[in-house]
């Protein structure tokens, strides 16, 4: 395939999924011969990632010149989720092609008419419109109302490299460093937001005694989730907010926890704990059930109901047999489906097609 010069726009620097995401598919571009750039709308409240930032706030008209300034260089334009469709919309004009990536669940963010309609709009500015799985497709099509055939499945992917499992030395060592003593070890990591279920993962964990969570990272609700776990699992909690690399966490830990509520698509959580050779106990929310396969990778189970649950968690806990072999069935999954380079193929052929729409 011909080299392509390629822009990739991040809403900040904040290091969350698809800003992180990002990152990697932009080592991948490179590898594959490509001329990439990667930038975010506004540094963001946390940062983390080292991105060049268009402006230093969003929404901004100067922020719209330097985008269209910028997508003007390129043959095509990734915009990756959130504020970047609105950004690409405005800022190309018809005149210069865009690819959105949807990385969330359409109808838990547009839950009203008005706000189907304004994403519907902006979503027909893009060339082509990437959702994450066929489910997510759906929602796409019934309630959003974009054209089928506007939109392209590729999953969301990881770098092996950068993910595997723990030999007994690296796990001894992975748990010093988070000064967690024997016994088991649940892993969170996610954003500290009500949609995520941080509050059901700290229940679950409370109920057995001789567990502990360790939560990364931020987010508004870090102080009532540290005032609950103090409440129901006193000690026992360990908040290490937003880490730079998440291996050694997934190393420390016996399985990954992800309750989350709604709006979630394909959570690179998953990915990581499936390469890591760990089980995942999750919810049945977006694609979820196509990474965690119930009882083959892990557990899924409904939303909000913290007995089944709680449940999930203790049989794992209670069965290193069925960790071992969930964990290597997920890692073999995830290999298969969702290594980053794999993606990158994917995403070449997607770039490939926006361009020659003209």
């Amino acid at each position: 395939m011909d080299a392509m010069r390629i822009l990739q726009v991040v809403t900040d620097n904040n290091r969350r999924g698809a800003q992180v995401f990002a990152t990697q598919l932009h080592d991948a571009f490179r590898t594959q011969g490509h001329t990439v750039d990667t930038v975010a709308l506004w540094p963001g409240a946390v940062g983390g990632l080292g991105l060049e930032p268009l402006g230093d706030r969003w929404p901004a008209p100067r922020t719209i010149l330097e985008l269209r300034s910028r997508m003007g260089r390129v043959d095509v334009t990734i915009a990756h989720g959130s504020s970047t469709l609105p950004a690409c919309a405005l800022a190309g004009l018809g005149r210069h092609p865009f690819v959105y990536r949807q990385i969330s669940d359409s109808a838990f963010w547009a839950p009203t008419r008005v706000k189907r309609i304004r994403t519907r709009t902006a979503l027909n500015r893009a060339r082509v419109v990437v959702a994450l799985s066929e489910y997510n497709r759906g929602l796409l099509i019934d309630p959003i109302g974009v054209r089928p055939d506007r939109i392209v499945v590729v999953p969301n992917g990881v770098p092996a490299t950068e993910f595997g499992p723990a030999d007994a030395p690296t796990r001894t060592a992975a748990r010093a460093a988070l000064a967690l003593p024997d016994g088991p070890v649940v892993l969170f990591v996610g954003a500290l937001e009500p949609e995520k279920g941080a509050d059901l993962a700290i229940r679950a964990v409370a109920a057995r005694p001789d567990a502990r969570l360790v939560v990364a990272g931020a987010g508004r609700e870090r102080e009532p989730l540290e005032r609950e776990a103090a409440a129901v699992a006193p000690g026992r909690v360990h908040f290490v907010g937003t880490v730079a690399t998440a291996e050694p966490l997934y190393h420390a830990a016996d399985l990954v926890i992800l309750p989350s509520r709604g709006g979630d698509a394909m959570p690179a959580v998953l990915l990581e704990a499936g390469l890591c050779g760990l089980p995942v106990v999750s919810t049945r929310i977006g694609a979820i059930p196509e990474v965690v396969v119930d009882g083959v990778t892990g557990s899924v189970v409904a939303p909000d109901d913290q007995p089944a649950l709680d449940a999930a968690v203790a049989r794992l806990l209670d069965d290193p047999t069925a960790r071992a072999a969930m964990g290597a069935a997920a890692r073999v999954r995830c290999l298969e489906r969702y290594e980053i380079g794999r993606v990158a193929e994917q995403w070449e052929a997607v770039l490939a097609r926006a361009i020659a729409l003209g």
